[in-house]
């Protein structure tokens, strides 16, 4: 039996848009990353770096703990020695310590992530709305954050939010990377992007913690 041609032109529209939606679902989403920093600092005043790894008891993770603390520890001697800053020890007095978090899924409690030691999450104040904004993705990405902090003051200068499938095989790696260097190319911020920020925080009154 024949099908009209408007029933068979049906059919034919549905089965494109079928189509076209199962490939935007099976297409990798891809990375989001975005910085966010401190634009009352002058960045110039930080001249050496520690490394204190990644936070306590982190959880849902693919990978070994070791080898993603080894791989960001590299990427962050890599990018910071761009910017004339040398690595030392956490007990030489660092002008900046380096502290990273990670997971694979945004359905995740902050609290249980385990001790912060004597950094906070600095996920309240001004730096609430750019976290917001990128935890909101799917569970089937991971997310790094990566935070340049002040010890003198034990505030947040800098940070670095990652979306990326991260546990994957070493090419998904490889983008991560790629990501992260592009990141710190706007490391230190200029003062036209300090300008914005400072209008950007000032729609956002800080919240506590």
């Amino acid at each position: 039996m024949n099908c009209p041609r408007d029933t068979r032109h049906g059919l034919k529209s549905m089965f494109f848009f079928g189509l076209l939606a199962f490939l935007l679902v099976a297409l990798p989403a891809p990375a989001k990353t975005v910085t966010d920093f401190d634009p009352n600092l002058d960045f110039s005043k930080y001249k050496s770096f520690a490394f204190l790894g990644g936070v306590e008891n982190m959880v849902m993770l693919q990978i070994p703990q070791d080898l993603i603390d080894l791989r960001t520890h590299h990427a962050v001697i890599r990018e910071l020695s761009k910017k004339g800053l040398r690595e030392v020890q956490p007990n030489e007095n660092p002008d900046l310590v380096v502290r990273y978090w990670a997971t694979t899924s945004q359905e995740i409690n902050i609290s249980a992530l385990g001790k912060w030691a004597p950094y906070s999450t600095y996920i309240g104040s001004y730096w609430a709305p750019t976290y917001n904004d990128v935890a909101a993705q799917s569970t089937r990405d991971s997310s790094l954050v990566l935070d340049l902090i002040d010890p003198k003051t034990k505030t947040l200068a800098w940070r670095l939010y990652l979306i990326h499938k991260i546990t994957m095989p070493e090419k998904e790696w490889k983008k991560a990377e790629d990501e992260i260097t592009k990141a710190f190319d706007s490391y230190p911020p200029s003062e036209k992007e300090k300008g914005e920020k400072k209008k950007e925080r000032a729609a956002h009154p800080p919240k506590p913690e």
